[in-house]
């Protein structure tokens, strides 16, 4: 799947967003944060089994987060900081609504391994990153070809959740339950690929 090779596909659903923010001159961390309190508010809402309005915070919360950088862009105020806030408010609400929603429906068991896996595919990054380097920053962006491996990261897992979440609401056969299981498993499957890929690479030497 790995919708984050499709972001120009992407663009064109949150630049209208992005623009609309860059206008009333919204400070791009400002917009971090909104993404963040999306994020809990969905978060809340799957706790109190509002799964329709939970899955309608969480797209809103997905949406900002991809309109940040695209308003930092407009606005010539990328930072370095900004970056890193972005990663932090990304894996804060992953963790809260994930957690929130394997607790809820999957289990203790399933609440663990699905947000071990979720942080884990996402800072593999950065660790190799820091550990071996990457090929070049295009604006702000690192492009490397591990951005490319797996098929199952954040993109994904948003939707499969809020796909999940309107089945239970409406009472289908397959709910949440089988669905936050479901982003465990290919989650797992998603990062196993990325560790082949860099031993595949990187496993037989260190210079």
């Amino acid at each position: 799947m790995n919708l984050t090779k499709r972001k120009e596909s992407l663009k064109k659903v949150y630049a209208p967003v992005g623009v609309a923010l860059y206008r009333l001159h919204l400070p791009p961390n400002l917009i971090t944060l909104l993404s963040v309190a999306f994020g809990m508010a969905a978060a809340y809402a799957f706790y109190q089994g509002k799964l329709l309005t939970g899955a309608s915070f969480l797209f809103l919360s997905g949406l900002f987060d991809l309109a940040d950088g695209l308003v930092a862009r407009l606005s010539d105020r990328a930072s370095k900081f900004g970056a890193v806030f972005d990663w932090l408010a990304d894996k804060w609400v992953d963790g809260f609504v994930l957690g929130t929603v394997a607790y809820v429906y999957g289990g203790h068991l399933t609440a663990i391994t699905v947000v071990t896996a979720s942080m884990l595919h996402s800072f593999i990054k950065p660790v190799v990153y820091a550990e071996i380097g990457y090929e070049e920053r295009v604006k702000g962006k690192i492009e490397d070809p591990l951005e490319g491996v797996g098929f199952f990261g954040r993109p994904e897992t948003h939707l499969t959740l809020i796909l999940f979440a309107v089945l239970e609401r409406f009472s289908a056969p397959l709910g949440l339950e089988f669905g936050i299981k479901l982003i465990a498993v290919l989650t797992l499957a998603s990062l196993l690929l990325r560790v082949l890929y860099l031993y595949r690479h990187y496993g037989r030497d260190y210079e």
